[in-house]
Parts: structure tokens; sequence; C-alpha cells
């Protein structure tokens, strides 16, 4: 395939014309981050710039050393103390990220960027639950009334530590200015010395005097509108408070108003009321029964009652014993032997109804005696016995732990709530089980699952972006599949927008929308997908594709020669240069531009310039690309061009 000639763009003031429909959610442009070291400045990425798209996935590919982690610890503000933004701006929402105080970080990281690390087990607490981990954040950030103050104060809140952070970054600038004048006023010393001549120190004693005046200037200014913002802040505070109150009492009003009938419910007079009024009625309706004389029976007449029941029985088991010993002389004969057994039968059944009539008989007499006391307290037992209970007690108790906690949630997130949403969460990501494996360690989990958490942890705030820092390195190649899938699934499920650091351009392909490749710290191809897998344009991107296994291709795997340089000293001209077989002498000399391909496809080689002599990719890459676009035909059963 022999290539063409390309115009260049204005990198990394630019990374080419937006696209038509899409409005970029992330700008980085001429990011520059280096680290302080004992041996030097590490200049750690040089000039980074590209832009993010709303449901779109980046993938940042480079070796180990590249800037790829550095460049995302920065948008999420979590970079060392010892690192320097020497330049550039990484612009969201409309403000530049690197000018903003840690306050406001706090707003932006977790709840609007979240990011999973490459070690999952590093990144959860190996002694707390998963459950109270992934909870944490939504219990810490869910207090209501304390985040309308936080929304309220917010932007002057915001405005002032942004300019305590200006006043410190103008401060750090002059010391490091100052600091670069006193080596230059050193080496001229240093350099006069040698030469034996006097050293001339009046430019830079002028260019000293002049960084410390425009300081000053700078910090007078800073100053005064400092002394604003907090006049501002401080008036904003107070209507927060005020807002705070008035939401707060309006909350308890409302509470109250729900919780009074509840609480009279709990001991409602009105079933015991009524009860009380039965029981009187009841009590007089006893008391005249008792006054009639058919309730007031003498003694002789419950004796007479007594006896006229039981007498006729008892009689009657008198005569058949005489009978029976008449009988008794006459049983040797067969007909007095049956005679007698006939009474013997006779006299048990008399017996029997004796015992029966003495019952009836003592149950005539209870009743004629207490018959109107029994019918009485049978009318008020139940009675006396609602006096004692309270059937709505239940239903108010519901109501009022119902009311109790719609009270709470108004209040801030509860544990109910932050419960729920967690196990939603949990099985949204796969976690078979929830419910129990809310309550087990980090350690009781398979690598694959702990990533499953950190992803569950990073979801819970619903961030617009989501940077995954290498999160397959550490799994084997099925978990590593099943992993990238989940992504992809919540990515279009929530509606967010990925950056994904890898070295392994085999997962880029499962992934990236757009790719980004770094070396030594800058963008060194920058493309749609497609573009930059079947029409790469830089060495380093053919190195990395040489790299890859594939099953179909019959080439040996090229291993990329030699090291990335030190960038304690970054090389001159292209930094991949050294290890490079297609490199040009102009390579080891001049940085080449950013060469435009398409639209959406840059790279910054020389071998791209109309006076660049002609070249072919290398065959493997070639073939490999072939092979890959027979695959997508077959599969799609469309056309590619090759």
């Amino acid at each position: 395939m022999i290539m063409n000639k390309y115009k260049t763009i204005d990198y990394p003031a630019s990374v080419g014309e937006q696209e038509k429909g899409k409005e970029p959610v992330l700008s980085v442009r001429n990011l520059a981050i280096s680290f302080k070291t004992d041996e030097g400045m590490v200049k750690a990425v040089r000039g980074v710039s590209f832009d993010l798209y709303k449901e779109e996935t980046l993938c940042i590919v480079g070796e180990s050393g590249s800037g790829k982690s550095v460049t995302n610890k920065t948008i999420m503000g979590i970079l060392p103390k010892s690192a320097r933004i020497e330049s550039g701006s990484i612009v969201y929402e409309g403000e530049d990220l690197t000018q903003v105080s840690e306050d406001e970080f706090h707003n932006i990281r977790g709840t609007k960027i979240g990011m999973i690390f490459q070690d999952p087990l590093s990144s959860l607490n190996p002694i707390m639950r998963i459950g109270k981990q992934i909870t944490e954040v939504m219990l810490i950030n869910g207090h209501h009334l304390k985040n309308l103050f936080k929304d309220i104060v917010n932007d002057s809140f915001i405005k002032l530590k942004n300019d305590e952070r200006l006043l410190q970054l103008a401060e750090s600038d002059l010391k490091h200015a100052l600091a670069d004048i006193k080596a230059a006023i050193a080496k001229e010393k240093a350099d006069a010395k040698v030469e034996e001549r006097t050293p001339n120190l009046e430019p830079l004693m002028a260019k000293q005097s002049d960084a410390k005046a425009v300081f000053q200037a700078k910090k007078a200014d800073l100053k005064a509108i400092i002394a604003e913002d907090r006049a501002a802040y401080s008036a904003k505070k107070k209507e927060a408070k005020q807002a705070v109150r008035e939401k707060r009492s309006a909350l308890r009003k409302e509470h109250w108003e729900k919780l009074r009938p509840i609480y009279k419910s709990f001991f409602d007079k009105t079933p015991s009321n009524e009860a009380k009024a039965k029981i009187a009625e009841a009590k007089k309706k006893y008391e005249a029964a008792m006054a009639l004389p058919e309730n007031n029976p003498s003694e002789d007449e419950l004796i007479d009652l007594y006896a006229s029941i039981v007498n006729p029985k008892e009689k009657a088991v008198a005569e058949l014993k005489q009978k029976l010993e008449s009988l008794s002389s006459n049983k040797n004969t067969d007909q007095g032997l049956v005679a007698y057994n006939e009474c013997r039968l006779a006299l048990r059944d008399a017996k029997k109804a004796a015992a029966l009539a003495k019952k009836e008989a003592k149950k005539a007499v209870h009743e004629k005696k207490y018959g109107a006391r029994d019918a009485y307290l049978a009318e008020v037992r139940p009675l006396y016995k609602a006096l004692l209970t309270f059937p709505a007690f239940k239903k108010a108790y519901d109501g009022f732990l119902i009311e109790h906690r719609r009270y709470l949630s108004c209040l801030r997130v509860t544990h109910k709530e932050a419960k729920e949403r967690a196990l939603k969460i949990m099985a949204e990501v796969g976690i078979p089980q929830p419910e129990r494996r809310f309550y087990q360690y980090p350690f009781e989990f398979s690598g694959g699952m702990r990533q499953r958490i950190v992803i569950a942890i990073a979801l819970t705030a619903h961030p617009d972006i989501l940077i995954c820092d290498e999160p397959t390195t550490a799994l084997d190649v099925t978990i590593q599949a099943q992993i990238l899938e989940l992504i992809n699934e919540l990515k279009a499920k929530h509606h967010m927008s990925v950056i994904f650091i890898t070295h392994d351009l085999g997962v880029v392909a499962n992934m990236a929308d757009r790719v980004a490749v770094m070396y030594a710290g800058k963008i060194v191809e920058y493309g749609k997908a497609d573009e930059v897998f079947y029409s790469p344009a830089h060495p380093y991107t053919w190195a990395l594709l040489s790299s890859i296994p594939d099953v179909d291709s019959k080439e040996k795997l090229e291993a990329i020669p030699g090291t990335p340089p030190n960038m304690l000293f970054p090389p001159k001209g292209d930094a991949f240069a050294a290890r490079s077989k297609y490199a040009l002498g102009i390579d080891f000399k001049e940085e080449p531009p950013m060469f435009e391909l398409s639209p959406t496809h840059y790279a910054a080689t020389w071998l791209l310039d109309e006076r660049a002599p002609e070249y072919k990719m290398p065959s493997i890459v070639a073939t490999r690309i072939k092979n890959s676009l027979k695959r997508a035909k077959k599969q799609t059963g469309g056309k590619k061009d090759e």
C-alpha cells in the first residue's frame, strides 16, 4: 500500500474540525505535565490534545510510561504534589479543570467523573463489607439539606477557591521563574569565570525585577477579587442558611401535620366509649331483670325444682333394686335367670338416667338462680376486653413508621434506600445473589467479581464520564471479555462517555469509537477506531499492531526493539525514531507536525510529508488488515474498501 502526502493541522492547539452534530463533553488542549525528582524534571506529558464526545469510548493506548495514566489522573485531579502542570487546559462543562481548586474537584470527582483503577483489590477496603463500601458514598453525599446549602453557595464558594488557587499558581509560577533566573545567573557567572570576563547580569536582574513586579501587580488584583469573592460568599451563606431553615421548618410542619392524626389514632377512645355505653345499658337490663321475682327464687323453690327432676329417676332405681332382689332367688331356673338379667339391665339404664337427671337438675337450678347474671356477663365480658385493647394500634404504628421514613428520606438518603440502590446496581453489573453478597468481604470474591464491585461503586453517582485505567490487566482472557462487554452495556444504558486506558490493541478493537496512540508523553496518532486499525499511519502504531497475536497470520510476531526514552531528557525530534526502522534523518532533528489523513484521522510522522520518500507499511500489518476486512465482510455481509 503506497501512502500519499497530507497537509498538517495546528496540533496541539486543535484536533481538527469538530464533528457535525456532536458536542465534546471533555476537551483537552496542549496539556503538559512534569514531575519534580532528585534527578530533575521528568516530562511525563508533552502537549496532549483530544476531544471526548457524548456516549463515546476513547481508547488511549501505548506502552507503560507513555503518559496515559498521568493524563487521566490530571482529569481526575489526583496528581501527586511533585507534579507540575506546565501548560494546557482541560475543559469540562465550560470550566478549565487545571485551574480549579480542590474544593471544586470534590463536586466533580466521583460524581460527574468516575474512575476504575487497574487493581480492584487495592481499590477496596479489605476489612469492610462490600455493601457498606457501595453505599458509603450515597450516605455521605445524600444529606438533602446540606446539598441545598451547597447548591446555593456553590458558585460563590468555588469562585472564591478558584481565585485563591490562581493566587497560589501565580506564587508558584514566580517561584519557578526566580529559580530559573537564579540558575541562569549561576550559569552566567560560571561561564564568565571560564572565559575570564565580567558576567553580564543586568538583563537577568532586570528580568527578575520584572517578574516580581508583574507578580505584585497580579497579586494586588487577585487579592481585591478575592475580597469581593469573600463578601459575595458571606452573603450567599446567609441566604443559604435562611433557605435551609425555611426548608427544615416546612418539612417539620408537614411531618407534624401528618403525625397528629396518627398519634390520636394510637389512643382512639371511640371504641372504648362505645363499649362503656353498651356495658351501662347491659347493667341496666341486668338490674331490671334481677328485680323480677322469677329471677330471685328461694332455696325451697330451687330444692323443689331439683327434686322434681331427680326424684322420679331415683324412685325408678329403688324399685328396680327391690325387684332385682326378689328375682335373685329364682336364678337357678332358666326362666328366673332370664328375668333376673333383664331386670339387671333395666337397673343399669335407670342408674344412667338418674345420673343424667342430676346433671340436668343442677343445670336447671343454676339457670334458675344465675341465668340473668350469666346472660349479663356473656354480654359485657367482650366489652370489658375491648376497653383493655386498642384494635387500631398496629395500623397506627405502621402509619407512624411509614411517615417517619418519608420524613427521613426528605432529609437524607436512608440506609434502606441506599441498600436498595446498591442491590440494584450489584445486579446490574452482574453480581449473582446480591442480597447475600452485600454482606461479604472483598477477599470472598474473585478478581472479576471485585472489578464488578469497583464498577458498581463508580456507577452509584451516575457519572457523565467514566475513566477506566487498564481495568482488565489483572484478569484472565475470559473474564476480560465479560468486563469489557459489561462496560459497553453500562455505557449505552447510562449514556456515559468512557476513556479507556490500555496497552493492548486487542482490547481497543472491542471497545473504541476513537483511538489515541501515545508515545513518550505525546499523541502520535489519533482517529476513529476503524481508521487507526485499517489505515494506520505511524510506525509506532504499526509496531503495536505487529505485536498482537493473530490466528490468521503466519508471520512471526515482531517485538518493538529498544526501550522507551528517558523523559528526564526527552529526545529531540520524533521520540520513536531511535526504535523505528522507518526513521528518516529529520526524525532525529525536528519533531514532526500532525498530518491530517482525513477530517477525523491524524498522525505525527515525517513519512506523511510530501518531501519524504515513498514507503510501504509492514507486510504483517497489511496482512492482518486484509484478514480483518475479510472477517468483517463475512460477518456483516457488507463491503469494506481495502
